[in-house]
């Protein structure tokens, strides 16, 4: 399949997409939203992880307001749970997708990052969210996902007061798990999803959907969803012939990096 405005091409295992909008800073409009969704959904069967970038200078400049129009309240609901759907695809996909962050990583821009599972930022990296000043609120699934990752207060005081992070302060409260030199954003992600893709299917499927949830249950709750996580887990094929591997040390072990 092939997206006006979205790239898509296979390193080995890992599926690269990329946000093709550059004169628009890549901002979000529907159409580019929804081929993403698609996307996402019709991977090829060899893909075991993903790596979401941006052409240009930039990630993602967030809405594209030239589409902004008046909708009532049923239809701006609808846009959003639109927006939710497309992006639950990301977090809640197949496999993991790790960003890789540059530029603007503004509004809509970082609701699409937080749903990743892995932030990788260069040093020219910058988040806003200026719904605040544009008279309107998130609606891509930023209020649920952004706190989740910098806390409710960050995100009311980036939405109040117009605050911008840098690359350096954004790595610090948690927008971003790596930080590289300028440039060097996509060749780390694309390491990491390297990584990632040799890890066993199940495992990988386990972390994207069991433990956010886990972490969203009572303690007792979690508990018992991830005893039944680890028993499917450890019972896989692949999670026995790793194990043996290990035990009969064929396989590395952990050391100092």
């Amino acid at each position: 399949m092939t997206y006006k405005d979205l790239h898509f091409e296979m390193h080995g295992l890992v599926a690269v997409i990329r946000l093709s909008r550059p004169a628009k800073r890549n901002a979000l409009g529907d159409a580019l939203i929804l081929a993403l969704r698609d996307q996402l959904e019709n991977l090829p069967a060899e893909a075991r992880a993903a790596v979401l970038c941006g052409e240009g200078e930039h990630f993602c400049s967030g809405l594209d307001l030239s589409e902004l129009k008046e909708r009532d309240a049923g239809q701006g609901l609808h846009h959003s749970r639109m927006w939710h759907a497309a992006l639950e695809r990301v977090q809640y996909g197949t496999v993991p997708v790790i960003a890789a962050l540059h530029g603007a990583v503004v509004g809509g821009g970082l609701e699409l990052a937080s749903a990743c599972h892995i932030r990788v930022a260069d040093e020219s990296t910058f988040y806003a969210l200026p719904e605040g000043s544009r008279g309107i609120f998130v609606g891509g699934g930023g209020a649920v996902r952004i706190p989740r990752l910098i806390g409710a207060a960050r995100m009311a005081d980036m939405m109040l007061t117009g605050r911008v992070y840098n690359a350096q302060d954004g790595e610090r409260i948690g927008l971003a798990q790596y930080l590289v030199p300028q440039g060097q954003a996509f060749d780390k992600a694309l390491e990491l999803a390297e990584r990632v893709a040799q890890n066993a299917p199940l495992t990988n499927y386990a972390l994207m959907h069991a433990l956010p949830r886990i972490a969203e249950q009572p303690a007792d709750q979690g508990f018992f969803t991830e005893a039944l996580m680890a028993a499917i887990a450890q019972s896989a094929p692949e999670a026995k012939s790793r194990v043996k591997a290990f035990l009969e040390g064929r396989a590395s072990k952990v050391q100092k990096t």
